[in-house]
């Protein structure tokens, strides 16, 4: 089939990736958002998708909105077949979904009809799921609503962050999609509407959102601060400083601290809850590079009446 695919993340690569080099289809164009800042020199950059597009010398579209008029003359234009989706980050008008004959095919990265959404990954690791998974469906106009071609499911362990998770299910998303690409071809798959039943949303989490709350249990501080581990990172104040705190660990067997409270040792640093401490892996403080725990207690010089807030 020709595809036009849309993706902007790195999320995305893997399954751009195995689609360039399928002998099944050929991706004549992709579409993803428009080159912006990043990085601490907030220099312009294209995007993941883009770059690795350009690398392989496919046309890159970079529409401001999808609907515009003159995008979607190029689309049609592109004759495409199907158009695969991939951590896009766009609405999608009808008037777009319109133009493939086999519409768009998205990848989510949840078992649908469970964290229909912007972040299922952080909402399956802050809720404490066992098992998620990535999810290929028809696209309609209500929001990661439509019917479904396939599942693959992984589990989650305990000390995934959101981000080694997506990794995973980045890499084995990227199968489904092409099989599902395969099936949609052959006329072998037809999509089944999602069940009624079990449909959860998953907002996009944002930074007042990753504020860590030290009076919840230690499971769900441990929660929040893998859920939002790489974005939009945890954090909580310090002598009225904002820090960034990586992923941390429950401490079963050490002795209870109050609320926020932090002890520091040679080889660890805990910060008390309700219920039993965690014990901190990294700290990034305001403008300062993330380092060790261990470290940066010694740095601050702890006194012992010092917490987070």
């Amino acid at each position: 089939m020709r595809l036009v695919f849309a993706g902007t993340p790195e999320t995305a690569l893997p399954s751009l990736r195995m689609l360039i080099d399928s002998p099944r289809h050929e991706v004549v164009a992709v579409i993803t958002r428009p080159d912006a800042q990043s990085g601490r020199g907030r220099k312009v950059h294209p995007s993941p998708v883009a770059e690795l597009a350009e690398e392989a010398g496919i046309e890159v579209l970079r529409p401001a909105k999808v609907g515009d008029p003159a995008f979607l003359d190029t689309l049609r234009a592109l004759e495409p077949d199907c158009c695969p989706v991939v951590a896009y980050g766009a609405l999608l008008p009808q008037s777009a979904l319109d133009v493939p004959r086999h519409g768009w095919i998205n990848l989510h990265f949840s078992v649908l009809p469970a964290w229909r959404g912007a972040a299922p990954v952080q909402h399956a690791v802050l809720h404490g799921d066992e098992i998620t998974g990535a999810t290929t469906f028809q696209i309609v106009k209500e929001l990661d609503a439509g019917p479904v071609y396939g599942v693959v499911t992984e589990e989650i362990l305990t000390h995934d962050t959101s981000g080694s998770l997506l990794e995973r299910l980045s890499i084995s998303g990227a199968g489904l999609l092409a099989a599902t690409l395969d099936g949609v071809e052959d006329g072998a798959l037809e999509a089944r509407p999602q069940p009624l039943d079990g449909v959860t949303i998953a907002p996009k989490i944002n930074v007042a959102d990753a504020r860590v709350d030290w009076s919840k249990p230690a499971m769900r501080v441990d929660r929040l601060i893998r859920a939002c581990t790489p974005g939009p990172g945890a954090w909580s104040e310090f002598r009225g400083q904002r820090v960034k705190l990586g992923p941390a660990k429950v401490a079963v067997q050490a002795d209870r601290l109050a609320p926020g409270r932090i002890l520091a040792t040679k080889s660890h640093v805990l910060v008390g809850t309700a219920t039993d401490p965690v014990e901190l892996g990294e700290v990034q403080p305001q403008g300062k590079r993330a380092m060790g725990a261990v470290e940066w207690a010694r740095g601050v010089r702890l006194a012992s009446d010092d917490a987070f807030a």
